[in-house]
């Protein structure tokens, strides 16, 4: 293959297309279309933006695939219909808001966190916090959506849910199977709203829920559905080989396990989204995203046989494992 130095540029300039999406979004240029195409003139008074600024970034937009341009008209492609119009279920805007005002700004500051190998910190007021859940739980309903949309939950009948952020992924599975019941183990300080997603999906008589610290919690069952979303990176080795020996403490023979997260793997080329995540998390508050090879240690260590690794488009991926 002959070397040239478009991916190179393509790379440098990544950030570019991320602030404009930012921007984009924030003036609500996806959702000025929502109703049908329209021209610059239309579109800028639609989001109160001058035609120069709307048709740079419309432009962009379309060069990303985002938007359709034909004969200056602009329109919706489908991806942003669903994601960033307002009209489907889960609107990204606020996920992307707060790469844009939270996320962008901390990497300004990720030359220290590789020079020195210290984890980052977030300095944020109460608006700030509030931003930032609201991107993150935007996020996570995200990944729901797909790991709903990615797996047959219809066999199970007794699911764990153990040290989670969002009860979203059980409700998926529940709305999936009525014979599903799930109890949800949490830390303290985080089952606020799990409830509330169960009557909201109309599921909350299968569900039971109780406080417990993720790292030093014995659930016990004899589960045959496990679920651990968004748990291994937030602990340490340590921590994670004693939640996944609780986990399988908790499992019946043949349960199956399911682990939500990002994972650097060794296959020839590493899945892009979750290298980066490992940056991400690292340089906003020195949580880890651990090797695979790693974490199937834990999982023979405890008790559990790997099974495969399932990607969720735009989100993390789920590793599958057997109560052995």
């Amino acid at each position: 293959m002959t070397a040239t130095p478009e991916r190179i540029v393509d790379i440098a300039i990544g950030f570019m297309s991320a602030k404009q999406l930012d921007a984009a979004s924030r003036i609500g240029l996806f959702k000025a279309l929502a109703d049908g195409e329209k021209n610059v003139a239309e579109i800028a008074q639609k989001t109160k933006r001058s035609e120069r600024q709307v048709r740079t970034l419309a432009d962009s937009m379309s060069s990303l695939g985002l938007l359709e341009r034909t004969a200056g008209q602009y329109s919706l492609a489908a991806d942003s219909a669903k994601y960033l119009s307002g009209q489907g279920e889960i609107d990204l805007t606020p996920f992307i808001g707060f790469l844009g005002d939270i996320s962008y700004k901390q990497w300004l500051g990720y030359d220290h966190t590789v020079d020195t190998d210290e984890a980052g910190t977030l300095d944020l007021d109460e608006a700030g916090w509030g931003e930032f859940m609201n991107g993150v739980m935007t996020y996570n309903a995200l990944h729901a959506e797909q790991f709903g949309e990615a797996f047959d939950f219809s066999g199970y009948r007794n699911a764990l849910d153990f040290g989670g952020l969002a009860a979203g992924f059980s409700v998926v599975a529940m709305a999936q199977n009525p014979e599903l019941t799930t109890r949800f183990v949490y830390a303290p300080g985080f089952t606020d709203g799990i409830v509330e997603a169960a009557q909201a999906a109309g599921v909350e008589g299968r569900i039971t829920v109780e406080e417990g610290d993720t790292e030093t919690t014995k659930p016990g069952g004899e589960h045959d559905l496990l679920l651990l979303p968004h748990v291994l990176h937030r602990f340490s080795a340590e921590q994670n080989e004693s939640i996944l020996q609780a986990a399988r403490d908790a499992a019946a023979d043949g349960a199956t396990l399911m682990l939500l997260d990002f994972f650097l793997d060794q296959d020839a080329t590493q899945r892009s989204i979750d290298a980066l995540h490992a940056g991400e998390y690292f340089n906003i508050d020195g949580t880890l995203v651990y090797p695979i090879e790693q974490v199937t240690e834990w999982l023979a260590a405890s008790g559990w046989k790997f099974d495969r690794l399932v990607a969720l488009p735009g989100s993390p991926r789920v590793l599958v494992a057997t109560a052995v």
